[in-house]
């Protein structure tokens, strides 16, 4: 007995499944994933900051102001010096109020933190913290 084999042609061929409306899910949930992420502002800095017992979280929305070790005051990963900070802090606020929260590195003179919290309240910020490690 001879087995016969049987092709398919023309419109028996195989079935091809349309993955166009999955690939446009994924997008589609990919970006609602970006848009609705919160990213963090960073001062682009490393600062190496001092422990507080008392330390608090505070709001994900502020203005941050990074003092190094060497002496430099940064905003957003450039120098900005201490006569800087009055104009900028003036500027943010403009549109939103939000707080200050000053990074600096636990080696930083008092003298200069005290000159970047004078000047953030001479800008108009009400509220004005010092970033610290728990």
């Amino acid at each position: 007995m001879k087995r016969r084999r049987i092709f398919a042609t023309g419109s028996q061929g195989m079935a091809e499944m349309n993955i166009s409306p999955l690939i446009d899910m994924v997008f589609i949930l990919l970006i609602f994933f970006i848009v609705t992420t919160v990213f963090v502002e960073e001062t682009g800095v490393e600062v190496s900051k001092p422990q507080a017992a008392s330390a608090i979280d505070l709001e994900r929305e502020s203005i941050l102001i990074a003092i190094t070790a060497n002496g430099d005051v940064v905003y957003g990963g450039r120098g900005i010096g201490v006569s800087g900070v009055r104009p900028l802090v003036r500027r943010l606020l403009e549109d939103k109020r939000m707080p200050v929260i000053i990074q600096a590195d636990e080696s930083v003179p008092t003298r200069l933190l005290v000159q970047v919290i004078d000047e953030s309240k001479l800008a108009g910020a009400d509220s004005v913290n010092i970033s610290t490690d728990q």
